[in-house]
């Protein structure tokens, strides 16, 4: 009797410390704010900027000061003020605590319920005795129970599925889309840079760039193929990292919902069918994936952490975007310096390429010079041409056009009108102003003014880190949400898959021992009419 009373009392006693706990960090998380300890769902109204200089510059930003700040255990517990940063160990330290509830329970767990299986054993070892005698009362309660956790797992394990396979897709989307807009970024650079080495190449009528335009733009091209390739290999670096994560968190995810929903329904049949020494294999099992899915639920929460401090991060450096902060490692920002170098040195390019267009105009192809003048003759004819109109004044700042000129994006178009047919090798024999020739050397020149024009506004806005500003309000706005929704399924299915499994556990014991009891007085009656004692 005294072992009987054991055995309930560990197990019992186990199952009730254990779903105080999970109670108690569930309720905890789920609707209390943002505390000391960063705990689960964030607001906007916690957002806090915080600049590390006393002065106030932009200099340095800690970003999610207020969130982050939780208890580190690498410094003895006190709060940690260092902000969002994925670098640091005391970063993840502090983060992680958040979680430890979940890893006591799981401690606790094991120890406790494998010292009711040893108790158990002993038991059942020690002290064996007639299976006689039980409850109808607890036989039908084990039972109810039995399903009822049954269920409760199965929807755990659903919802769990469910949720990885929502957070996959939402985290990957939201992958792709940081390395399209980095990518995005580095080819526009890229394409900046080829414009400006083709118009070193730039020959109309043997008219070519000054010297010493030519070699700005070697330095300048130097800078912005470092910067492309910088942004490209650092956005793919991290790409490669976070997206392998993520597999194989999937996968475990998949696995973990798999083999608990196989381990709740084969436990329930045994059950039924009183395969009593199959239940206590499973329960051992069982034992053990609980335990890692407790882990696995303060992993989780983590995560879940993680990406609200994410979140709050990017909202906050959107307001500082030219300060330096640790989202720098991330999506980084061109250097500055090297973006109005850029800028410039297209302005100044633009406008000499026009100026050399316009010389060659006015003094070639609007003259009309004796056939002595070769090779600058070749029977100029017709009406004038319009000069081509230089969006830049000589000091770089932004010109209104004349009446009469030309704009960089019609030009080629209006300028066919004055292109003559030839016969004889280099002379117009219909009326024209420039020969094909000539017109193709002239149009290759607009072309690539009007390129380095076009990415004008671009380089602005790679000046002041607008992409990086624009890509990060677009994720706190369209992916943010969705990401801190299904981490929160994945964290809650994992607590409801392992409460369940848990119970499950205790049950299957419960009502294996009530059956095989019923099963014994129900026989030992039929053979024993007189001695009834079932309850």
């Amino acid at each position: 009797m005294l072992c009987r009373r054991s055995k309930s009392a560990f197990l019992l006693l186990g199952f009730l410390f254990s779903f105080l706990l999970i109670v108690s960090q569930a309720t905890g998380t789920s609707t209390s704010g943002v505390g000391e300890d960063g705990a689960v769902p964030w607001r906007r109204d916690v957002v806090e900027r915080a600049l590390a200089e006393e002065n106030g510059d932009n200099s340095s930003l800690i970003l999610a000061a207020k969130r982050t700040r939780r208890k580190d255990p690498l410094e003895n517990f006190k709060l940690y003020n260092g902000g969002w940063n994925i670098s640091n160990q005391h970063y993840w330290a502090s983060v992680a605590f958040t979680a430890a509830p979940f890893f006591v329970i799981s401690a606790v767990w094991f120890v406790l319920f494998g010292l009711s299986l040893c108790l158990m054993c002993f038991c059942y070892c020690c002290c064996p005795r007639e299976p006689y005698g039980y409850s109808r009362l607890a036989y039908a309660l084990s039972l109810v129970f039995l399903i009822l956790f049954t269920i409760a797992a199965i929807v755990g394990c659903a919802f769990l599925y469910t949720g990885q396979g929502k957070f996959h897709a939402s985290t990957t989307d939201t992958l792709d889309y940081v390395v399209r807009q980095a990518n995005l970024t580095a080819e526009n650079l890229r394409n900046v840079s080829d414009y400006l080495s083709a118009a070193k190449r730039v020959d109309v009528e043997s008219n070519f760039l000054p010297g010493n335009v030519q070699s700005s733009i070697d330095d300048i091209q130097r800078k912005i193929d470092s910067s492309a390739t910088t942004l490209s290999n650092k956005t793919m670096e991290n790409q490669d990292k976070i997206q392998s994560g993520l597999d194989t968190m999937r996968l475990a995810l998949i696995i973990i919902a798999a083999v608990m929903l196989f381990l709740a329904f084969i436990g329930f049949v045994l059950s039924i069918f009183g395969l009593q020494c199959l239940v206590y294999t499973l329960v051992i099992l069982g034992w053990i994936l609980v335990t890692v899915t407790f882990i696995l639920c303060g992993v989780f929460l983590l995560l879940h952490n993680v990406v609200a401090d994410t979140c709050v991060a990017m909202d906050q450096w959107v307001q500082h975007p030219t300060a330096h902060t640790a989202l720098d490692d991330i999506l980084p920002c061109v250097d500055n310096a090297t973006a109005k170098e850029t800028l410039d040195k297209t302005k100044l390019v633009t406008f000499q390429l026009v100026n050399l267009v316009d010389t060659v105009i006015s003094t070639i192809s609007n003259r009309n010079l004796p056939p002595q003048a070769k090779p600058l003759y070749f029977n100029q004819s017709g009406p004038l041409m319009p000069l081509l109109c230089n969006p830049f004044n000589s000091d770089l700042s932004n010109r209104q056009c004349k009446p009469g000129e030309v704009g960089l994006n019609n030009a080629t178009e209006v300028w066919k009108n004055y292109t003559c047919q030839i016969n004889t090798p280099g002379t117009c024999a219909t009326t024209g102003r420039v020969t094909p020739k000539l017109y193709n050397q002239m149009a290759a020149a607009v072309n690539i003014s009007y390129g380095l024009y076009r990415y004008g506004p671009f380089l602005v806005d790679l000046q002041d880190c607008d992409f990086v500003r624009s890509t990060f309000t677009d994720i706190h706005r369209d992916h943010c949400p969705g990401l801190g929704r299904y981490t929160q399924w994945i964290y809650i299915g994992l607590v409801l898959v392992s409460a369940a499994v848990m119970l499950s556990l205790v049950f299957w014991v419960i009502y294996a021992r009530e059956r095989r009891h019923r099963v014994y007085t129900k026989d030992y009656n039929a053979r024993h009419p007189g001695d009834l004692r079932e309850k």
